[in-house]
């Protein structure tokens, strides 16, 4: 994708397994000791990666993966970084927004602005925070270090509706958000055709460029079932998933180019 002169690649790595997100449940503890305490296994997943078309990554300020990621490039890994600004360790579960709030994004920008990184999102859990001063203030040092901005939410449905009132849609051009078939990860029941049309609705009178997360619904859903699900929506514009492995990424990625 071309963008306001940057070039955005449509499939983007997640790091969900590289950071043995605890919403992974028992695989959780499998990927924290096969990948996040090996930079190593995880560079060359990236690379497999690279090697099967995705070039780009979505990172986050974490020592282990900032090191996987520099050893893929040291080996011709030269994949775009999608960053994410703000990521705090806190319970995924339960998150504690105040805490989320005090990360050090600033650093975080700053890091970012030394890699390829046409495009840096605020985290979840500061914009779904609702300290909106602080999330425009993000945007705004984002834009100035002359990538292009966007937020990322866990909620979906609460957090676009209260977008436009809130906050002015001229500070981001990116907004990631989690779609599934299951509902899964979304604040909603159920995501059947007639919720689907009305979501539509919703995001697209935001006008911003969609990037569509936790399609896999956390490995519940097979890939040929998530971008079956995913070719049926016309408003999304670019995808990103984790992997686990090397033949995780290879199987995804001849799905993917299937369609």
């Amino acid at each position: 994708m071309d963008f306001k002169n940057k070039s955005i690649p449509e499939t983007i790595l997640g790091y969900g397994p590289f950071m043995a997100e605890p919403y992974y449940g028992h695989r959780s503890r499998l990927y924290y000791e096969d990948l996040y305490t090996q930079p190593e296994s995880m560079a060359e997943v990236i690379l497999n990666a690279y090697d099967c078309g995705v070039r780009a990554i979505n990172l986050i300020n974490d020592e282990n993966i900032l090191k996987a990621f520099d050893l893929a490039c040291e080996n011709g890994c030269d994949m775009k970084v999608i960053a994410t600004i703000g990521k705090s360790e806190i319970d995924y579960l339960n998150p504690n927004y105040e805490v989320a709030c005090e990360a050090d994004w600033e650093g975080d920008i700053e890091l970012f602005s030394a890699y390829d990184t046409p495009v840096m999102l605020v985290d979840e859990f500061i914009t779904d925070a609702y300290k909106w001063n602080l999330t425009s203030k993000i945007l705004a040092k984002i834009n100035d270090s002359g990538s292009l901005s966007g937020l990322i939410t866990a909620y979906p449905y609460r957090t676009t509706d209260l977008l436009k009132d809130n906050i002015d849609m001229d500070l981001f051009d990116f907004y990631m958000l989690p779609i599934n078939s299951f509902a899964y990860m979304m604040d909603t029941p159920s995501f059947l055709k007639a919720q689907r049309a009305e979501f539509r609705e919703k995001i697209l009178d935001l006008n911003k460029k969609i990037i569509a997360c936790r399609v896999f619904s956390v490995g519940i859903q097979t890939p040929d079932e998530a971008f079956t699900f995913l070719n049926s929506l016309d408003f999304i514009d670019l995808v990103t998933f984790g992997v686990a492995s090397v033949d995780e990424i290879k199987k995804d990625m001849e799905v993917l180019k299937s369609f």
